[in-house]
């Protein structure tokens, strides 16, 4: 069994049940995808456009991609066609746009709403009063070809436990207090939150989704 096979397998074996794996293979080789794969993970993270468009044109067609990185708008419809869910989404606009182009392909895309928690500046999301204005809009409901089905955030890059389980309490609990709101196209039911260093934490603080990229395909 290849070592890629072996993390997948140990990491999956302490993952609780209701705990979605997303492998994040963003600058790996399809080869080393396909280790995976052949493992059986079936949902891979990338964070730029360009390189998940060439992966899945070359990949089996049975995998979920998700788009865990900073997304453009006049980038969205590169990916429309087939990007199963988008991570960090921060602006209505941004909704708006991925509702447009998800209608071009009669599809209807899943988003989550990026939340900012961290205590550094280079980190984007939205604050829980953006957040209110958003899930409460009059545009939102309006759009049929999204649906937002949870939250995302990340935690400042420190060593800091403290500081991160802060952090993630915090998001917890914004999560808490939007997770009744239940319309059409939004069911929060998705907490995505805690990578490599993390993610034993972010699952002790209520995390339902979990991006794993070094632990899984080495360092970059």
């Amino acid at each position: 069994m290849s070592q890629i096979a072996q993390q997948i397998n140990t990491i999956k074996s302490q993952l609780p049940d209701h705990v979605t794996l997303v492998a994040v293979s963003k600058t790996k080789p399809v080869a080393d995808l396909m280790e995976a794969y052949n493992a059986g993970q079936r949902i891979f993270g990338e964070n730029k456009i360009q390189e998940m468009t060439d992966k899945w044109e070359e990949m089996p067609k049975d995998i979920q991609w998700h788009m865990i990185g900073h997304v453009q708008t006049n980038k969205v419809k590169f990916m429309a066609e087939y990007v199963s869910l988008i991570h960090g989404v921060d602006s209505l606009k941004l909704l708006q746009e991925i509702n447009k182009q998800a209608q071009k392909h009669n599809r209807v895309i899943d988003c989550l709403l990026q939340i900012y928690i961290a205590e550094e500046e280079s980190k984007f999301g939205l604050d829980e009063e953006e957040l209110s204005d958003i899930l409460n809009s009059d545009e939102l409901k309006s759009m049929n070809n999204i649906k937002i089905v949870g939250l995302m955030g990340m935690a400042t890059f420190t060593d800091n436990h403290n500081q991160i389980k802060k952090e993630f309490d915090n998001l917890k609990s914004i999560f808490d207090k939007n997770c009744h709101l239940k319309t059409e196209n939004c069911q929060l039911n998705t907490l995505s939150m805690g990578m490599s260093g993390d993610y034993k934490l972010a699952i002790e603080c209520g995390s339902t989704m979990v991006r794993i990229g070094s632990s899984i395909f080495g360092t970059r």
